[in-house]
């Protein structure tokens, strides 16, 4: 890699961390191609991004944003899961070591908030940005739901009396 190219790879680790709620760091200890390959489709199924990059140039990248604490964390083979949702990211890299114990989960941060790696499987535990908006939507339509079974309750009794005359009298 020559000086432009690893400027350009700080740029782009540079303007992810940027845009990323949290940010997993993983050690990697053997992983094959192909295991390597699954992780990283599991990550972009939970709208993350996975990334190896070098230890200096993420360093490098990390300074001057909220996760500059991360640079400690950076030894030996590591790699970078990223996501703009808060939990996405914790919970696919933590999904995948439980069953893999060639990923081991190092630590994380939620901006300025650095995570060990308790932290970091309590964050993956917790329910993703797209579950709350289901549970909020359905607290919110609970109410209207009800609401309209109990206006459209008397009418749903009237008619089966009259069903029930009905069949009586045909009888």
């Amino acid at each position: 890699m020559d000086r432009s190219q690893k400027a350009d790879a700080v740029a782009a680790l540079n303007s992810t961390f940027a845009e990323s709620g949290v940010v997993v760091i993983t050690r990697n200890l053997g992983l094959t191609v192909a295991q390597s390959t699954d992780l990283r489709a599991k990550m972009r199924d939970a709208g993350a991004s996975y990334k190896v990059a070098k230890n200096s140039l993420a360093k490098l990248a990390l300074k001057d944003t909220d996760y500059e604490g991360l640079s400690e964390l950076l030894t030996g083979p590591t790699a970078l899961a990223t996501s703009t949702d808060p939990v996405a990211a914790a919970k696919a890299a933590v999904e995948f070591a439980k069953t893999n114990d060639k990923l081991e989960i190092v630590g994380g941060a939620m901006g300025k908030l650095v995570l060990d790696e308790t932290g970091v499987r309590s964050l993956a535990s917790m329910p993703s940005l797209d579950e709350l908006r289901g549970k909020l939507v359905g607290l919110v339509m609970a109410p209207a739901t009800k609401i309209a079974q109990v206006v459209n309750a008397p009418a749903a009794k009237l008619a089966r009396v009259f069903g029930a005359y009905s069949t009586k009298e045909a009888a």
